[in-house]
């Protein structure tokens, strides 16, 4: 069934699946998007993924040219809190916190146990959010 997710993931995204991630990864930053375009992007893909099985993804959202916290990290995690609260996701982690010194990367990880092979686990990567779908 891992084979025919992944062929289809491919297929549908033309991208490969790297087996040594932890997660699936969507990248909204490339192409440098508005935010609604890159929200929209965020959506479909989070939906497309969790109806072919896959249940953990990274999101690639940058963190702006400022290194504060750009428009797309913002707006990702406003639409990762609705998608939370609306039951559409299980959980998500910013990058910032994903790690074991934080409570919500320790909490990830006891949910999903994959992550912590991730190669962002510890690191403090500001650009990027992690998701357990349903």
């Amino acid at each position: 069934m891992k084979d025919l997710r992944s062929a289809l993931f491919r297929r549908r995204y033309g991208s490969r699946i790297e087996e040594e991630l932890a997660a699936s990864i969507i990248n909204i930053e490339e192409g440098m998007p508005q935010v609604e375009a890159a929200m929209k992007k965020l959506r479909f893909e989070l939906n497309t993924m969790r109806r072919i099985g896959i249940h953990q993804v990274k999101v690639i959202h940058g963190y702006g040219s400022t290194g504060h916290g750009g428009a797309l990290k913002v707006a990702t995690h406003e639409c990762l809190r609705g998608m939370l609260d609306e039951g559409k996701i299980k959980a998500y982690c910013p990058g910032e916190f994903f790690g074991p010194f934080e409570k919500s990367g320790r909490t990830l990880v006891e949910m999903c146990p994959a992550f912590r092979s991730d190669p962002d686990w510890s690191r403090a990567n500001d650009g990027i959010t992690v998701v357990i779908l349903k």
